[in-house]
């Protein structure tokens, strides 16, 4: 994909957002990082290749995105600790027992209120590319791809591909029947 001026710009002010949303108990587990060129284009690869090998459908379509995008905004979790409540969010009655386990795609179960945390810092840079006019869509099988492939050993993540041409190449997406 060809270089779009102030791309970068837009995913570094993106990423600023995510950094400075609000966070449960003040504590920050969130991790980012912004791809580009070659780095993106073997995560593209990877995608179609897992969506392959585990049968898992519409990895080969997002990852035409991400190939067809300028730049990919990973934005996840890693190491985060309980927030304490004991509120049984996460499926187990005292944060205790909550005990995360290395899963096929992802470490888990996290804490609701980090999966939260990670929510409002993907909806602010999400907020920040709109504001900007920059074309972009949340993706869990971005994410997916990312960690399996070793580009970064977050916990759980998704990936935000970025793109600005005459038309947004995440609107036609062709969904299975």
């Amino acid at each position: 994909m060809e270089e779009t001026p102030g791309l970068r710009t837009a995913a570094e002010l993106a990423a600023l957002s995510a950094r400075t949303a609000p966070k449960s108990k003040g504590e920050d587990f969130i991790k980012i990082k912004i791809i580009e060129g070659e780095e993106m284009l073997r995560l593209a690869k990877a995608m179609v290749e897992y969506g392959q090998k585990s049968g898992r459908s519409n990895f080969d379509r997002d990852g035409d995105n991400v190939k067809n995008s300028s730049a990919v905004l990973l934005i996840g979790l890693k190491d985060a600790t309980n927030c304490g409540l004991n509120c049984g969010a996460c499926g187990f009655n005292t944060c205790k027992e909550r005990v995360p386990m290395e899963l096929d795609e992802f470490k888990g179960p996290q804490c609701a209120w980090r999966l939260q945390d990670l929510g409002i810092a993907v909806g602010s840079a999400v907020k920040t590319l709109s504001m900007l006019n920059v074309d972009n869509r949340i993706m869990y099988r971005i994410g997916a791809a990312a960690r399996k492939m070793g580009m970064c050993d977050w916990d759980v993540l998704v990936g935000i591909p970025l793109s600005a041409t005459g038309k947004n190449i995440f609107f036609d997406r062709k969904w299975p029947k």
